[in-house]
């Protein structure tokens, strides 16, 4: 019966703030990279500099 207990509350709490967390990574280092690919192939543009 306990096992059933803590495979409930692993499935409850902790699957869905591992999935919040890795999502939240996964998107900041999208996001990382892709301003860093347009920041080099668009180097010298007035509009990089509107965006900071």
């Amino acid at each position: 019966m306990l096992d059933a207990v803590i495979v409930v509350v692993v499935l409850l709490l902790v699957l869905p703030a591992v999935f919040w967390l890795v999502w939240g990574a996964m998107g900041w280092l999208l996001g990382r990279l892709l301003t860093s690919a347009a920041e080099a192939t668009h180097e010298g543009s007035e509009l990089i500099a509107t965006n900071r």
